[in-house]
């Protein structure tokens, strides 16, 4: 069955940038593990910092995917997903199941419980990340208003990662670390021997948010009431919060003036946002976290698994008595929030495609059910997978990271061909930003074309 057609009404009023800031800073947070914390500190810990030119190019071809996902909901309150299911019904499902094989595996609450090992001196990491993958689900269930929990708790881990970092600018950065940006400088475009193809693909994806988590920005704006998103209903608590059934299909709006006017301000606003927000934190994130890996552990033998952050504590020890654990605690919270907001973005796309696409008509099948319901399937197969003995944080980051690389090719040509068909002229993507999502989409095409090649040689 066909979705139905978008219905006419007018774009709300614009709101300013301090009523609208959260959704960039929830990307940069949730991302500020994965790719900040772990991947990019343990590339420059290994290699030096000569490939981090490639996480500005990241960043930023992020930020126009970003845009353009923004875009479709921002005119129509709908989620790219449910747009992408309007070029092909089963779009949306292809990619909510790429999102859930991506983010299924609990590398991150993995990798917190680990850190915080060392920030305890000790515990069983197993039994921590358990803890942890339940808290996470009791959380998800039973806040009112989702967004608000994931928007506060992103907040709260983004503002301590920024005095931490303040504090290590000037205690724990070298000169050898500030002299090897040089070298980011003079070595763009190549790429350091014995990274391999995976992992310089989840890089890039993961400099920032990577994968479905750009996507999920729609669902994330729209609960923030950006543009047509304030005429669809927030995700609640099936429990506590108030739930609807109506499926969240979306609104055009008429290109006169009066609803022109207001779409180049939220366009505005949106892009502001955006840019102080996703785009500043991340790359300060990014720099600073691995200039601080290669000012206290590169060369160290140590470093060929995610154990070099506990070398990098241990540096940060000696340096001063307190540093090194503060580094420990802060990464540990850190990475569970990451854990925390992918388990939200991953329920929320396939909530989102399940309800609006193929359970529209029932009474019982709310979004936010079905919400809870993968929410407590993400938590209890992170369990399971533990409980097997499967827990090693790199390789399932870099997993994770390949499958979002490959999920950025696939849905960078779809945005284009979403905002150049699906919207009203006035609106739609064109000029230098239709060129550099065009752009990425090869970019992420040949590197996942090596991932494959790569992994399928490893089989053989």
């Amino acid at each position: 069955m066909a979705l139905p057609p978008l219905r006419t009404a007018v774009l709300p009023d614009p709101q300013p940038l301090r009523k609208v800031l959260g959704p960039g800073v929830i990307a940069a947070g949730v991302g500020l593990a994965s790719g900040e914390f772990v991947i990019w500190p343990y590339i420059s810990a290994n290699v030096g910092l000569v490939f981090l030119w490639a996480a500005v190019v990241g960043v930023i071809a992020q930020y126009f995917l970003n845009m353009e996902i923004e875009r479709y909901t921002l005119a129509t309150g709908e989620t790219a997903l449910t747009g992408f299911s309007r070029l092909w019904r089963h779009w949306g499902l292809v990619f909510a199941l790429m999102a859930v094989l991506a983010n299924i595996w609990p590398g991150w609450a993995t990798s917190s419980a680990t850190v915080l090992t060392y920030a305890a001196g000790g515990g069983d990491v197993t039994v921590i990340a358990v803890v942890e993958l339940l808290v996470i689900g009791v959380a998800l269930t039973f806040s009112p208003v989702i967004y608000r929990t994931v928007e506060a708790t992103q907040f709260v881990k983004v503002g301590a990662v920024v005095v931490f970092l303040v504090v290590a600018l000037f205690l724990a950065v070298t000169g050898d670390a500030y002299r090897g940006l040089g070298e980011a400088v003079t070595h763009i475009g190549q790429v350091p021997a014995g990274l391999g193809a995976a992992l310089v693909l989840g890089a890039m994806a993961f400099a920032g948010a990577g994968g479905g988590q750009n996507l999920v920005q729609s669902n994330w704006i729209r609960d923030k009431n950006m543009g047509m998103g304030a005429r669809i209903p927030r995700l609640v608590s099936p429990v506590t919060g108030e739930d609807q059934a109506a499926p969240a299909t979306g609104y055009t709006f008429e290109p006169d003036e009066a609803n022109l006017a207001r779409w180049r301000a939220w366009w505005r606003v949106a892009n502001i946002e955006q840019l102080v927000s996703f785009v500043a934190i991340t790359v300060f994130t990014i720099f600073l976290m691995s200039m601080l890996a290669y000012s206290t552990v590169f060369g160290a033998e140590t470093a060929s698994d995610v154990t070099f952050l506990r070398t990098e504590g241990e540096a940060l020890n000696r340096r001063l008595s307190w540093f090194g654990t503060f580094f420990w605690a802060i990464g540990a919270f850190s990475l569970f929030a990451a854990s925390m907001g992918i388990c939200d973005y991953v329920a929320r796309m396939v909530a989102d495609n399940v309800k609006t696409v193929y359970l529209p008509g029932s009474a019982r099948w709310t979004e936010s059910r079905v919400y809870s319901l993968v929410v407590w399937f993400i938590v209890l197969f992170g369990i399971a997978m533990l409980t097997i003995g499967f827990d090693q944080p790199i390789t399932l980051l870099v997993i994770s990271a390949s499958v979002g690389g490959i999920m950025m090719f696939l849905y960078s040509a779809l945005l284009a061909r979403l905002n150049r068909k699906m919207l009203p002229e006035a609106v739609r993507i064109r000029g230098y930003r239709l060129v550099v999502v065009l752009v990425a989409f090869a970019f992420f095409g040949y590197f996942s074309v090596l991932t494959l090649i790569d992994q399928f040689g490893r089989l053989f």
